[in-house]
């Protein structure tokens, strides 16, 4: 089935939060705080192919997420970051927000646009460590990706084209 028009939801991946951890060795009775760092969440990007001639994979499918980051480790270990997605759409397809404002409009090959920011990873408590405040129970959560509603229009261009007056006899 040909399908020139679509609605989706995208969100990018949210970042990790920070771990609250303290180093324990056997001879270091008070090590102080080694939390890492939460990982950043994965991008959302729109990128036009070749190999798509259709919307209809989003017809079918509707939402899309990118990967979240991973909370931080213990022993200063920052988590992993989550993986970019990648939406490919048909050369002359125009990426409209709600109102019906054009945010892009993919003419050639290999366009890219990044539609979705990743959050942030968290702070670990090894940031938050003071000369007054050597151990501290906290650390900082990740920050949310961002979340967009597109309508996403293909353009036609028609193969055959009739030429004369309606009703001529063709």
């Amino acid at each position: 089935m040909f399908t020139d028009e679509a609605m989706i939801k995208i969100k990018a991946g949210d970042g990790g939060a920070g771990a609250v951890s303290f180093r324990r060795e056997k001879y270091i009775p008070k090590g102080g705080p080694d939390g890492g760092d939460g990982g950043a969440g994965g991008n959302l990007f729109l990128v036009c192919s070749d190999s798509v001639h259709t919307l209809s994979d989003y017809a079918r499918k509707k939402e899309f997420s990118a990967q979240k980051g991973q909370n931080g480790k213990p022993k200063k270990k920052t988590g992993a970051n989550g993986e970019d997605l990648f939406l490919k759409v048909p050369p002359g397809t125009v990426v409209k927000d709600l109102e019906n404002q054009p945010i892009y409009d993919f003419v050639k090959k290999d366009d890219k646009i990044l539609i979705a920011r990743g959050g942030r990873g968290g702070w670990g408590n090894t940031h938050f460590a003071t000369a007054t405040r050597q151990s501290p129970f906290f650390a900082k959560k990740g920050t949310k990706g961002e979340e967009k509603q597109l309508k996403l229009e293909l353009k036609l261009i028609a193969d055959v084209g009739l030429v004369g007056l309606p009703n001529s006899g063709k």
